[in-house]
């Protein structure tokens, strides 16, 4: 099982919904960085389960706890430890499921893949492993932003059919995402989002969504020709996080339909440095960033763990009809902001890096 992302800024998670903690090891991370738990802990919060009507009940603070790779308040170079209790863990909810593959979710296939699993919760196919992307890509965002100023925020963009396109990417940020509880920035469509949420919670149902995610101030040159262009390690991220169904960047699958001359991003001079009119790329050109803001979004299906009565079969083929228990979000795009900004910080983490070393051995080279 690869529970690892990155090169030269590594990420490996651990943990289970219903084991006694998760958390993550960050290799890598360089040395010198001003962190506390204070720095990480805002981004958790906002992932945090049982925060709002609309999210899952289950109530965790998820305080998260440095073990190690820092002294005096900095980083030092080696190996940091971040750990979060769970302390709502409730594996009795799922006792009645064990013999009962959930329709849509991992059940059926890691138990055939392992012979195994953890039944409780869903293991590490449960969002719940994505505490420790969240820790780590708190870290990694810190950096990015103290010494490339690079900035990334999310928000939701749809739920179900309702979608907002009245988003202006320069002036966006979290604390206007985060000024209700959907994190949808138009005021014209987030209550409607809610009620749709809210209607299909008191029905045990659920429903999917997708994100935007928006990075400003990326410098030119981040990405790999050939296979490790930076939109396919965005890819790579995104669909890696739990529910996701689909990514696009730029003009995305809109710009099959128009025409090379309309979607083409002409070039011009903006205070100096040579930019593009338009930004149908999405700020990505040949696998590599082009120093207009990088945008893309994400679609996350809905949960699959419902309380509506279903009728499956057991691991043996026994028809039987499964009302769901457990507590579970009705929709994950609330949540899922933070979980995106945090994997696109870290895969922007290691392609810093990466063009760092590159820069400094040309420099060495001449």
């Amino acid at each position: 099982m690869s529970s690892s992302f990155g090169n030269l800024f590594k990420v490996s998670t651990f943990g289970e919904s219903h084991c006694k903690a998760v958390g993550a090891i960050v290799d890598g991370c360089p040395a010198n960085l001003e962190l506390s738990e204070a720095d990480i802990q805002p981004q958790l919060t906002r992932r945090r389960p049982g925060q709002s009507a609309l999210t899952t009940p289950r109530d965790e603070a998820d305080k998260v706890i440095i073990l190690s790779g820092c002294e005096n308040g900095k980083t030092l170079g080696t190996p940091i430890g971040l750990m979060v209790n769970n302390l709502d863990q409730k594996p009795s909810d799922y006792s009645e499921m064990n013999n009962i593959p959930r329709p849509s979710h991992a059940d059926y296939t890691y138990q055939k893949k392992y012979g195994n699993r953890a039944s409780s919760g869903g293991g590490r196919s449960s969002a719940r492993e994505t505490i420790g992307r969240v820790a780590a890509g708190a870290i990694a965002e810190k950096w990015l932003k103290e010494f490339c100023g690079i900035e990334i925020v999310s928000w939701v963009s749809s739920v179900g059919s309702i979608f907002t396109n009245n988003i202006c990417y320069e002036t966006i940020n979290r604390n206007i995402v985060d000024q209700n509880l959907i994190r949808c920035p138009d005021d014209s469509v987030s209550e409607k989002m809610m009620e749709m949420i809210s209607e299909l919670r008191d029905k045990k149902d659920s429903i999917g969504g997708t994100l935007t995610c928006v990075v400003k101030n990326l410098p030119v040159g981040l990405g790999e020709p050939v296979f490790d262009r930076l939109e396919s390690k965005l890819a790579h991220a995104m669909l890696s996080i739990p529910a996701t169904k689909g990514f696009e960047i730029g003009s995305g699958f809109k710009g099959t339909e128009m025409t090379g001359s309309n979607h083409n991003d002409l070039f011009e001079m903006k205070n100096g440095i040579l930019g593009t009119k338009t930004n149908n790329s999405g700020g990505v050109q040949g696998g590599i960033s082009n120093g207009e803001p990088l945008f893309f979004k994400i679609a996350f299906k809905p949960p699959a763990t419902i309380g509506l009565s279903q009728q499956t079969t057991t691991f043996e083929g026994e028809k039987i009809i499964l009302e769901a228990k457990g507590r579970h979000d009705p929709c994950v795009v609330p949540r899922a902001v933070p979980i995106v900004e945090s994997m696109t910080a870290l895969v922007l983490m290691d392609l810093v890096l990466r063009q760092n070393y590159r820069e400094s051995s040309n420099k060495n080279d001449g």
